[in-house]
């Protein structure tokens, strides 16, 4: 595999060592980079030399590269000073003068009909510094390529938004693998004990800590009773999530009868959809729905949303309609249940 400057000296390879390369597979690469009369798609002489020399000499006004080479990071400052620093550590002025003079005078075309091995080519289609030009050369002229063009215009092919690796997989193994998904479909349900304010007012700060403790360690048990996942306490209730939506359900109704043995009610919202994992913290619309719906339950009220009342069908869980209700935040008018015991 070859990228930019560096496919000159694996095409080099694959057309005189066939029996060693199994593959070959060039990105955003080129077969020369100056422009000649038969080579209409490098870049002008009078243009790559300046902007080379820019580079390399400590005397001349650094050219700003980033643009070309990372355009999607051009503004990220972080990104800008690593780059710098890389490209200082990387080669003296005089080894990489020696390196880009070198570069002019390559050109490989001569090999490319020899090529006899299986070739991908990947470009991204706006990459400014090498042009796409170049790959639908490289790919028109070695036989039996195969081009993809990229939508980017990154040159430096590791941060290109673009499944580049995705598609050398496929080329090389005739499969792509499927990333994980961050955004794993889950049950959230949000429980919450009604009136919590005017309880702590009543029993003082030592008795109401201590009845949270056991609001909490009720609320755990019976997390992990139905295979749920703790994600956080929120102060007066907790929010959990489930990868089946009876359980969440399920859970709520154990919660609630199980708190109300310390005199506390609690009411519970339910809802159902893909949520962004951030560490051990969940978010995304499904989590705000839940929390939504849970404010709208009354004392002892398991409420849930027609999304869940739909992937329950055909189980033992009843429901009550409540009507349509807006929820804030969230567009559009939501039916939502409540389960009846």
């Amino acid at each position: 595999m070859g990228t930019a400057q560096f496919a000159t000296a694996a095409i080099l390879l694959a057309a005189t060592h066939p029996e060693r390369t199994q593959a070959l597979v060039l990105i955003n690469a080129f077969a020369r980079i100056v422009r000649t009369p038969d080579y209409p798609v490098g870049v002008p002489a009078a243009v790559v030399e300046p902007f080379f020399e820019g580079l390399v000499d400590p005397q001349a006004p650094q050219a700003d590269d980033i643009p070309l080479m990372a355009p999607s990071l051009a503004q990220d400052d972080s990104f800008r000073a690593w780059w710098r620093r890389a490209g200082h550590r990387g080669a003296s002025p005089a080894m990489a003068s020696a390196v880009w003079r070198m570069l002019l005078d390559c050109d490989v075309r001569a090999l490319l009909g020899d090529l006899a091995v299986p070739s991908l080519v990947v470009h991204a289609r706006d990459n400014a510094y090498i042009r796409v030009g170049h790959g639908r050369y490289l790919a028109e002229h070695i036989p039996g390529a195969r081009y993809v063009e990229l939508a980017s215009a990154d040159h430096v092919s590791w941060v290109c938004a673009a499944d580049v690796a995705g598609e050398v997989e496929e080329f090389l193994t005739g499969t792509r693998q499927v990333p994980a998904s961050h955004r794993p479909l889950a049950a959230v349900l949000f429980t919450d004990i009604v009136g919590s304010t005017e309880r702590a007012a009543l029993l003082g700060d030592r008795a109401w800590k201590e009845r949270l403790d056991q609001h909490d360690e009720m609320t755990g048990r019976q997390i992990r009773r139905f295979a749920g996942r703790f994600v956080k306490s929120t102060g007066d209730g907790t929010l959990a999530t489930f990868d089946a939506p009876a359980r969440a359900i399920q859970c709520a109704l154990a919660i609630r009868d199980a708190l109300h043995q310390l005199g506390l009610d609690v009411r519970a919202g339910v809802h159902i959809g893909e949520i962004e994992l951030r560490g051990d913290d969940v978010a995304g619309i499904a989590v705000h729905i839940a929390q939504r719906v849970s404010s709208l339950a009354g004392p002892g009220d398991v409420l849930v949303s027609r999304t869940i009342v739909d992937l329950v069908a055909g189980s033992d869980l009843t429901f009550e309609d409540r009507g349509e209700h807006e929820l804030k935040g969230v567009p559009g008018d939501w039916r939502l249940f409540a389960v009846t015991d």
